[in-house]
């Protein structure tokens, strides 16, 4: 074979993985935008393979896509290649996970509120500080072993935690990555109405009596699953200290790349500390002209006896 016909065939393989990564991102924006279920884009791949056209071809030619619906996919991956939306550690972790193409889920759908701006505004101000966050996070946590496992903990209520917590869930699942949101906050839970989640069994019931978790699956973030607090428990510090959440954590170490845990607020409770030694990564949250220097202080204090590591503080302002 000669020095030119194998350039030329190396730059057919380049343009064939670029295109594939492309069809990639468009199915990847028809689910996030439009919510386009797995069986569609299962069907659109299908027809882009016998007929040996493009994703975008396909997805006309079946009907499961308007041009107007398929014009705003491609806009949207512009505007993401465009801003820089993910950086060199997310494109990477993003181009291994999505080619897994693994279904988490079975079960019943849950929807994200329009409290959730990333879910709905990808443009908007407060999505792109998320994504930012995401990548400080990724690059703190690189070379690790096993999930990223965050525990977030804050001083008081009313700081904005449980909604930073599910939308840095929604926006690592937005990379292809196989992602956990917990709702450890068995005192009072937020992220099911967060969710629209039932939450009559949840972790509570899996750490009393041993069952298997009941997770749910995210409509619009095909790579998330959702695990609510469960109904009240008389006794939630036991239960987040005891060895059936140590073994929980431990599986999901192994069973997913990230998993994100929200707490109730520190100052009040002592729940979070216990999360945090499981998880051994900790991202702390105030809020601006709301929390004050010496809870936050008194709270690291705390964090001292856990030897988790802080990978990130957070001063919220919106």
């Amino acid at each position: 074979m000669s020095a030119e016909t194998r350039q030329e065939n190396l730059e057919e393989s380049d343009r064939q993985q670029h295109r594939h990564e492309s069809d990639q991102e468009v199915s990847d924006a028809l689910m996030l935008l439009f919510r386009l279920p797995d069986e569609a884009i299962a069907s659109i791949r299908e027809s882009a393979k016998s007929l040996q056209v493009s994703f975008s071809e396909a997805a006309l030619h079946t009907g499961l896509v308007t041009q107007r619906e398929l014009d705003q996919a491609l806009d949207y991956v512009r505007r993401q290649e465009r801003n820089a939306g993910r950086g060199i550690v997310e494109e990477a972790l993003r181009r291994r996970s999505t080619r897994r193409e693994v279904a988490l889920w079975t079960g019943e759908r849950v929807f994200p509120s329009k409290e959730l701006i990333l879910a709905h505004q990808p443009d908007h101000q407060r999505s792109e500080a998320l994504r930012s966050l995401r990548t400080e996070l990724l690059m703190r946590t690189s070379g690790r072993r096993g999930a990223g496992i965050f525990a977030f903990l804050s001083p008081c209520a009313k700081e904005g935690r449980s909604q930073l917590c599910a939308e840095l869930a929604i926006a690592f699942a937005q990379l292809g990555s196989r992602t956990l949101l917990v709702d450890a906050d068995l005192r009072r839970p937020h992220l099911h109405a967060l969710f629209g989640a039932d939450n009559q069994i949840g972790l509570a019931q899996a750490l009393d009596d041993g069952s298997a978790p009941r997770v749910y699956g995210v409509e619009g973030a095909p790579q998330m699953q959702l695990l609510t607090s469960g109904a009240m428990s008389s006794n939630p510090l036991e239960l987040l200290s005891g060895s059936r959440f140590e073994r929980l954590v431990a599986e999901w170490r192994r069973s997913y790349e990230f998993v994100l845990i929200d707490t109730p607020p520190a100052s009040e409770f002592s729940d979070g500390l216990p999360v945090a030694t499981a998880a051994g990564n900790v991202v702390l949250l105030g809020r601006k002209n709301s929390t004050s220097f010496s809870v936050l202080t008194e709270l690291c204090r705390k964090l001292e006896t856990t030897h988790a590591r802080v990978v990130g503080a957070v001063i919220n302002t919106f």
